[in-house]
C-alpha cells in the first residue's frame, strides 16, 4: 500500500492538552452580534419554515459572518475544534434558537443527514436504553460514559461534528477531545508494526442505519491518506460489537492495532476536557479530532434533562446519509 503515512504529523492539529492556548479556541458573539441573532429570531418568527429549508443567504447574519469564517478556519486549518460562546438561550424560543444554529452551522460547512432515515437535526439525550451488539442504539442516547471515538466511523464520517448544549447534566457529563493527529504520531514512534494494519479494513457495527435487508456490517480502515496528515475512523465500541456480530475472533494483527490505538487514547495528558455550558456551541474536526463524554446523571424534573442538539456537515458529496 504507497500512501501509507510512515512521517509525524507536524501541523497545528497535532497538539497534547499541555500545547493548546488556554481559550485558544473558544470564539465570542459581541453585542452586535447578539442583537443581530435577536432580530433574526423576530423575522424567522414572523415567516415560518422547516429548518431543513433554510439556507445562509436567506438572512442576513453579517455581523456573525467574520467570527463564523474565523471558526472554520480553526476546524480545517489550525487545531481542529471550536467553542462559541454563546447563544442566548435564554432570550429565545428553543425552535428559533435551532434555527438560529443551523444558520450559523451552515456558514462553516453544509448540514447533511446524521440517520439512514434522513435526521438532520439529532437529539443527544437519555432515553434510558442501553447500547448492546446489533440493537441500534446509539451511545449519544444513553447516558454511559463513552471512550473516543469518531462520529459515523462505520460509513460516511463526517467532516465537521457540531453540538449546542441547551441543558447541562446534573453532574458530569464532562467532554473531551483529542487529537487524533497525535495519538498517529504516537503510534508510529511506539507501535509502528500495527501502521499498515490500520489502513487494511476492520469490521464496525452498523447500528442499523442501512436499509432494510442490507448488510449489518461495514468493512473500512482506520486510517486513511489525507491532503494534511491523516483522517481517522475509529470506535471501539463499534469494532468490538462487529467483531462480535462477525462471528469470529479478532487475528493478532487485528487486536495488537485496536489495543494499542485504544491504550494512546486513555494516556493522561493527551486529551481537553471542558464542561458544556447552557447556549454553548462545539465544532469538531471529525476526521482529525476525536471526541468523548463521560458518564452524567440528570435533573429529577424531567424539563431538565441533559439535552444537546447535534449537526453534522461535509464538504463534498451529496447531503444523504450515505452520501
Amino acid at each position: 500500500m504507497t500512501d501509507i503515512r510512515t512521517e509525524a504529523i507536524t501541523d497545528t492539529a497535532a497538539w497534547r492538552a499541555e500545547t493548546l492556548v488556554p481559550d485558544g479556541s473558544r470564539f465570542h458573539l459581541d453585542a452586535a452580534c447578539r442583537d443581530e441573532l435577536i432580530r433574526t429570531a423576530c423575522e424567522l418568527q414572523a415567516n415560518r419554515l422547516p429548518v431543513e429549508a433554510l439556507r445562509p443567504g436567506h438572512l442576513d447574519l453579517s455581523s456573525c459572518d467574520a467570527v463564523m469564517a474565523r471558526i472554520r478556519r480553526e476546524l480545517f486549518e489550525g487545531v481542529g475544534f471550536a467553542i462559541l460562546d454563546r447563544l442566548p438561550l435564554d432570550d429565545l424560543d428553543e425552535e428559533i434558537a435551532v434555527k438560529l444554529y443551523w444558520l450559523l452551522f451552515s456558514r462553516v460547512c453544509r448540514p447533511v443527514a446524521q440517520k439512514w432515515d434522513g435526521t438532520m437535526v439529532y437529539e443527544v439525550t437519555d432515553t434510558g436504553k442501553q447500547d448492546e451488539p446489533g440493537n441500534g442504539v446509539r451511545s449519544s442516547k444513553t447516558k454511559n460514559g463513552q471512550y473516543y471515538h469518531t462520529d459515523n466511523a462505520f460509513n460516511l464520517p463526517p467532516d465537521i461534528v457540531s453540538l449546542l448544549c441547551v441543558q447541562p447534566a446534573m453532574s458530569g457529563g464532562t467532554s473531551g477531545l483529542i487529537s487524533m493527529q497525535t495519538v498517529f504520531n504516537i503510534l508510529l514512534a511506539e507501535y509502528p508494526d500495527v501502521i499498515q494494519r490500520l489502513y487494511n479494513r476492520f469490521y464496525f457495527d452498523r447500528q442499523h442505519e442501512h436499509a432494510p435487508g442490507d448488510k449489518r456490517l461495514a468493512f473500512n480502515p482506520i486510517c486513511e491518506p489525507a491532503k494534511r496528515g491523516v483522517h481517522i475512523r475509529f470506535s471501539r465500541r463499534l469494532l468490538k460489537f462487529g467483531y462480535e456480530l462477525a462471528d469470529g475472533d479478532m487475528d493478532d494483527a487485528t487486536l495488537a492495532a485496536i489495543t494499542s490505538f485504544g491504550e494512546i487514547l486513555v494516556r493522561p495528558g493527551l486529551g481537553k476536557a471542558f464542561i458544556f455550558e447552557r447556549g454553548q456551541v462545539q465544532f469538531v474536526n471529525n476526521r482529525r479530532l476525536g471526541h468523548r463524554r463521560e458518564a452524567y446523571e440528570d435533573w429529577p424534573e424531567p424539563e431538565r434533562k441533559r439535552r444537546l442538539i447535534r449537526l453534522w456537515g461535509r464538504e463534498a458529496q451529496r447531503p444523504f446519509y450515505l452520501g
